[in-house]
Formats: C-alpha cells, sequence, structure tokens
C-alpha cells in the first residue's frame, strides 16, 4: 500500500521551496522535477512540480498559481533531540518567516512548522499530572522552546 505524501501547493516557487528545504535539512534529495509543456497552462518549460525527500519522507510541490495559501491547520512537525538542534531549525526556518508560540513558526513561504523537543510528547503525557501541567504552563510562556527550561518545569513537579 503507497504511503501518504504531502503535496504543498506554491504560487510559482516551488523549486526555490524545495532548494531551500534540501539545504536546511540533512539527508535530503531533489527526486525529480517536471516542467509545464507548450499546451500550459503554465509557461512552456517553467517548473510544474517537484519531487523531493527529507529524511525519508517524500513530498511534492505543485506551482498551482495563487489560488490557495498554506494555513497553520496543517504543519509539520520535527522532534529534536538537543537545544542545538532546535536552534538551527528555528533560526533557518524562521529566515523570512514569522515565529508563532510553543514552538511553532511560519517559513517565508507560508508553511507552519512545529520544532519540538522529542522528550516533550513524555512531558506532557506523564501520569503525574502536576508535572504535566507545570511543563504545559512553561510551554505556553514560550515561542522557540527550551529544553532546559521545560526539563526544569517538570523536575518541579
Amino acid at each position: 500500500m503507497q504511503k501518504p505524501t504531502p503535496n504543498l501547493w506554491f504560487d510559482g516557487n516551488a523549486e526555490e521551496a524545495m532548494n531551500f528545504y534540501l539545504s536546511t535539512f540533512p539527508n535530503s534529495k531533489v527526486l525529480s522535477i517536471s516542467r509545464y509543456g507548450d499546451a500550459g497552462p503554465g509557461p512552456s518549460s517553467s517548473v510544474l512540480t517537484v519531487a523531493f525527500e527529507i529524511n525519508g519522507r517524500e513530498f511534492i510541490g505543485i506551482n498551482g498559481g495563487p489560488h490557495f495559501r498554506f494555513t497553520p491547520a496543517v504543519s509539520f512537525s520535527v522532534l529534536c533531540e538537543t537545544q542545538d538542534e532546535i536552534d538551527y531549525l528555528w533560526d533557518r526556518l524562521l529566515d523570512g518567516g514569522a515565529p508563532s508560540q510553543c514552538g511553532w513558526l511560519t517559513d517565508k513561504f507560508g508553511l507552519s512548522w512545529q520544532i519540538v523537543p522529542a522528550i516533550l510528547p513524555k512531558y506532557l503525557g506523564d501520569e503525574d499530572r502536576r508535572k504535566a501541567n507545570l511543563v504545559m504552563e512553561a510551554m505556553l510562556k514560550m515561542v522557540k522552546l527550551d529544553i532546559a527550561a521545560l526539563k526544569s518545569a517538570y523536575e518541579q513537579g
């Protein structure tokens, strides 16, 4: 059975977005680039779709035009083991984008990302609800997530 593949709608900059994501994430590669022919609807030889892979996850980007935009209703979550990894991805993806809250940001293409410590689901799901609540309270005060501060909140419980 085929696995679902995210198909991202861009307004003429799918190749630029693909190259940005490939330069941001290690273990990434171009899978294919297809171009419009003489039949259109885009200019002949311009990029129609791109297919690329980030750490084994395939993505497709299409230059579909200005009809649709990304919203935070769909986002990509990246679990990070270290604060250095969080800092790198946060700074890289935020370049030209906008921060939000609780580890969320919107990149320069309008795509939403969650840059999250890998330990966070364990903390928030702890059976000791006091610990989990302290972590939640700490997280709600953050824009970029701080592993040390979340761990400190967890250990206070």
